[in-house]
């Protein structure tokens, strides 16, 4: 709490729900929350718990050349981290879940992170697909919002930025001989001989955790199930929909999809507060949805994504007895 990220934050987080909230008639948006027909929530969560247990999935093909480990063990550890990312700050549930199989599984925190960094890079380019398949509808819809407006040239800029993220990391797994060299000729050059055999260790198990990006399949089976996770969360985004008076095409909200979740990258308080939300009411009052209508959609859609994943991943982490505390910010910074 009195670290200045948290509270920069926390900031962001308040301009943006500012900005989502100008000009909302409260008196039409409760209206609007009062006649939706919240059964369309059910089959929703249901197909994202679908994708959830694909990312449980996903993890345990990743962590596979490290320790095979069933996705069914995954699939709690996964709601976990989920979970972290909801209610810490900084996506510490990444770290959280990182923790926990180490202590379930024996995996080594840093090859754990590793993998987890390769899924988020995936996902950063699965992310940006939903937009640059819907660039035509994008060009349509520029002169109605700013934050739209200007999401192709951030597109492009994302583009590059985890395009050599991926490419960086698939050349470190493909030579990994070379890689540690690298690694400890900077260690020599630029690092305190105290620190030179830890960087090396962390090195070497980092490295471990990218022994899955080492064959053309296993790059295309990760795509591939980074690219069903994101179809089937946006037909979440498709069934929720149906609780309200609006309709738009499957692929804008695919493009809304990707647009919200590329803003949540940006640093704001934890469960992505206003940065969810202030884009997804922008991108489908740009398509002509009224305010209130897109606001209650959006803000629903956040909540129906936000609690259910958050109350599983608590009962799981009740389950295993531990808590984010200063004892697992140790063994996090010690990577073993």
């Amino acid at each position: 709490m009195k670290k200045w990220q948290f509270w920069l934050g926390v900031l962001i987080s308040v301009f943006f729900v500012w900005f989502s909230l100008k000009g909302l008639r409260l008196g039409e948006f409760w209206d609007v929350i009062k006649t939706a027909n919240y059964w369309w929530l059910f089959p929703g969560i249901t197909v994202y718990f679908i994708g959830v247990w694909v990312r449980a999935w996903r993890w345990h093909y990743l962590l596979k050349p490290v320790k095979k480990i069933s996705t069914n063990a995954m699939f709690p550890i996964t709601t976990i981290g989920y979970m972290g990312n909801n209610i810490y700050p900084a996506r510490a549930g990444e770290v959280l879940r990182a923790i926990i199989l180490k202590k379930k599984e024996g995996v080594p925190v840093t090859a754990s992170l590793a993998t987890i960094i390769v899924e988020r890079i995936f996902d950063g380019v699965v992310m940006l697909s939903f937009v640059f398949i819907n660039l035509g509808e994008l060009a349509k819809l520029q002169s109605a919002s700013g934050f739209v407006g200007n999401i192709q040239q951030v597109a492009i800029y994302g583009t590059l930025i985890f395009l050599l993220a991926l490419m960086i990391f698939l050349l470190g797994a493909m030579f990994p001989a070379q890689t540690i060299w690298l690694v400890e000729g900077f260690s020599q050059k630029f690092l305190p001989e105290q620190f030179q055999e830890k960087i090396l260790s962390v090195a070497h198990k980092f490295l471990d955790g990218l022994a899955s990006l080492r064959s053309p399949a296993s790059i295309l089976m990760v795509f591939v199930t980074s690219f069903i996770i994101w179809i089937l969360e946006t037909l979440k985004y498709w069934f929720v929909m149906h609780a309200f008076n609006f309709s738009v095409s499957f692929f804008a909200l695919m493009l809304m999809n990707g647009i919200v979740n590329l803003a949540t990258t940006i640093p704001s308080a934890p469960g992505y507060i206003g940065t969810f939300d202030a884009p997804g009411i922008a991108v489908l009052t740009a398509y002509g949805v009224d305010k209130a209508v897109a606001a209650a959609y959006t803000l629903t859609l956040h909540a129906a994504l936000w609690i259910p994943i958050t109350l599983l991943g608590a009962y799981f982490l009740s389950r295993e007895g531990i808590h984010w505390s200063d004892q697992l910010r140790e063994e996090a910074k010690d990577g073993r």
